[in-house]
C-alpha cells in the first residue's frame, strides 16, 4: 500500500464461517489500509440469496470505512455469474472473471459473460473473444484442466473444499455416484 498498490484483501471460505467471526474480520479489514475488501465463494457453494446477505454484510463496513466491495465466485454449481450479478446489484464494485471461467477446480466467472453484461460501449467483447479462441484450446491441450464437472457440483452442494474433486479429477475417476457417497459420508 505504502508503495501505491490498489491492495485488497478476501476473506477465504465465509460459507463456512460464523457472521460474529466474519463482522470482527471485517472490523479490521476496515481499520486496516485495505483498499478493496472481497467476497468470495471458495467453494462454490453459495446461492444469490446468499450472496444478497453477506453482501449487504459487507456493504456496511465497506461504507461505515471507505473501501470498496469486491467477488470472486467459484463455479461448482454454475453460479458465479449469477452470484457476480447479484453482488453487482447490492453494490460491489470490483467483479472478477477469467477467460473460459479459467480457475482451479470448477473455475471462476466467465469474463466474457460479465463484459456482454455491462454492455459499456468501452469495453470491447471481440477482443476476448478472439483471446479464447486463439489461445484456451492451446492451454487445454497443454494440460490445464478446469471448468464443471459433476465432481465439482457434489463439493459445491456439500460446501466442502474442492481438494477432494480435483483429485478425483486428476486421477481420471467418473465414479460421481461414488465420489458422492463418499464426501457424504467421510469422517
Amino acid at each position: 500500500k505504502k508503495k501505491g498498490y490498489t491492495v485488497t484483501c478476501n476473506i477465504m471460505a465465509i460459507s463456512t464461517a460464523q457472521e460474529g467471526d466474519v463482522r470482527v474480520a471485517l472490523e479490521m479489514l476496515g481499520q486496516s489500509p485495505v483498499d478493496v475488501i472481497y467476497i468470495v465463494d471458495s467453494f462454490g457453494s453459495l446461492y444469490p440469496e446468499q450472496v444478497a446477505r453477506i453482501t449487504a454484510l459487507y456493504k456496511e463496513y465497506a461504507d461505515r470505512y471507505g473501501k470498496q466491495l469486491g467477488i470472486h465466485a467459484h463455479n461448482n454449481q454454475q453460479l458465479a455469474f449469477a452470484n457476480t450479478i447479484e453482488a453487482l446489484g447490492d453494490g460491489a464494485d470490483w467483479l472478477d472473471g477469467t477467460y473460459a471461467g479459467m480457475g482451479r477446480g470448477a473455475g471462476n466467472c466467465f469474463i466474457e459473460q460479465l463484459l456482454g453484461l455491462l454492455r459499456n460501449p468501452k469495453y470491447n467483447i471481440f477482443p476476448a473473444i478472439r483471446f479464447i479462441e486463439e489461445e484456451m484450446p492451446r492451454l487445454r491441450k497443454e494440460g490445464a484442466v478446469w471448468g464443471y464437472e459433476p465432481q465439482y457440483l457434489v463439493t459445491g452442494l456439500l460446501n466442502q473444499h474442492p481438494r477432494a474433486a480435483i483429485a478425483f479429477t486428476k486421477e481420471g475417476r467418473t465414479d460421481y455416484a461414488e465420489f458422492y457417497k463418499d464426501m457424504l459420508y467421510q469422517d
